[in-house]
């Protein structure tokens, strides 16, 4: 009974690290590391960020971390991020699935005089893998994450994924 127990208790914590392993090897080969990380443990709890999720809308309405604001990538506009941001001392955390497209509007970002951006290694998945609460466009808590296709949601290992935006009815 007691092998058992150690068995699944260490089956369990490898699953959860393949999936890591996988957002580090994605970060590694697609980030240029151009804008400084902070990493979940840090940002958990801490007040002072504002947070801006670079996914597409369907996915922010899906889940998102507490208070992000959307801004998107492909629809990033820095004169409306301007407006929402007028003091470019602000403390800045930009987030995606992994933390790739986070980067291009963090470059965007610390180009435009914003002086204290930061992205979130690993994204929304390592905040969702460690058991960190996300919430839906109704502001209610949820285990769903938009996981963006298959190839990108063998990350997410402790979420129910969502491919479609039509799978997240209320």
């Amino acid at each position: 009974m007691k092998f058992l127990f150690h068995f699944f208790i260490s089956f369990f914590c490898l699953y959860g690290l393949y999936g890591q392993s996988d957002i580090d090897k994605a970060i590694r080969k697609y980030n240029y590391n151009t804008v400084p990380y902070i990493k979940v443990e840090e940002l958990k709890g801490n007040k002072q960020f504002l947070l801006l999720d670079t996914r597409k809308k369907e996915e922010f309405e899906v889940s998102h971390l507490n208070n992000a604001i959307w801004v998107g990538e492909k629809e990033f506009n820095m004169d409306t991020v301007s407006v929402i941001i007028p003091n470019k001392n602000t403390p800045i955390v930009v987030y995606c699935s992994i933390g790739v497209r986070s980067e291009d509007v963090g470059e965007i970002l610390l180009k435009n005089g914003y002086n204290q951006v930061y992205n979130l290694y690993g994204g929304i998945f390592t905040w969702k893998n460690k058991g960190l609460k996300v919430y839906d466009s109704n502001g209610q808590e949820t285990e769903k994450v938009h996981a963006l296709n298959k190839h990108w949601g063998k990350m997410l290992t402790n979420a129910s994924k969502v491919y479609d935006s039509r799978e997240h009815h209320y």
